[in-house]
């Protein structure tokens, strides 16, 4: 299982031996989504927060910064714990292709 076998996005999506690791290559595209997501979901919080009046708007401003923050942590957090392991599935494939007996 390689993300580094030939063949274009879309061969790697309908690969049903999943021999193809399409994550690797639109792990990018899935933290930007986080971030922007993040950033609506702050917006939101903050337009909330001061239709309900000022004094809750002032707490919404605090919150929010801290939402975004925490969002966009654990996100990348998330990411790079999946990433991890698609590396380790490739390392372990590896290594069990070295240490199959040569005959």
């Amino acid at each position: 299982m390689s993300n580094n076998s030939g063949g274009g996005f879309f061969s790697g999506l309908f690969d049903f031996s999943f021999s193809t690791f399409i994550t690797p290559r639109i792990v990018s595209i899935l933290y930007l989504l986080a971030i922007i997501g993040a950033g609506i979901g702050a917006l939101f919080i903050l337009i909330g927060g001061f239709s309900q009046g000022f004094m809750t708007g002032i707490g919404a401003l605090i919150l929010a910064p801290l939402v975004f923050f925490l969002y966009v942590l654990f996100s990348r957090v998330g990411l790079e714990a999946l990433i991890v392991a698609f590396k380790t599935a490739e390392n372990t494939r590896k290594t069990a292709e070295n240490t199959l007996p040569r005959g």
